[in-house]
């Protein structure tokens, strides 16, 4: 008999991905993540965002706002329009802490808003209270 069963659905660390153009912020989170026992995947932008949504199925998505190309606002629309992403949390990442800012995440369908930098502790909490039950 082996000491350890072999992980299952409810035992699996959580996946989150997170979305930054800033590689410093993208490695800050996944260290904070990874402390806090969760699985990270990490995008450059939003292009690169939708395909390992669609590849890692994550638990939650911190998604910056302020990117080229695709920003924060279309990438979470794209993700929320699709049905078997709709219910996936987006956290909303941004230096500026605007209520604008706020309202329009809340438009596109993200459930919360974090301003840069970040601590470990805010990223774990937002993890905890809004990751998408396996």
């Amino acid at each position: 008999m082996s000491p350890e069963a072999p992980p299952n659905e409810s035992t699996r660390p959580a996946k989150v991905l997170v979305i930054d153009d800033s590689n410093t912020i993208r490695r800050s989170a996944e260290i904070f993540l990874r402390q806090g026992g969760f699985e990270v995947v990490l995008a450059e932008d939003g292009f690169d965002a939708l395909s390992k949504v669609n590849d890692h199925d994550p638990a939650l998505i911190f998604c910056d706002i302020l990117m080229p190309r695709l920003d924060g606002y279309q990438t979470c629309a794209i993700i929320k329009r699709n049905p078997r992403f709709a219910d996936v949390p987006v956290i909303m990442l941004s230096s500026k802490d605007g209520l604008f800012d706020k309202a329009r995440g809340r438009m596109v369908g993200s459930e919360d808003y974090l301003t840069k930098p970040f601590t470990k502790d805010q990223l774990i909490q937002a993890v905890q209270q809004y990751r998408r039950a396996a």
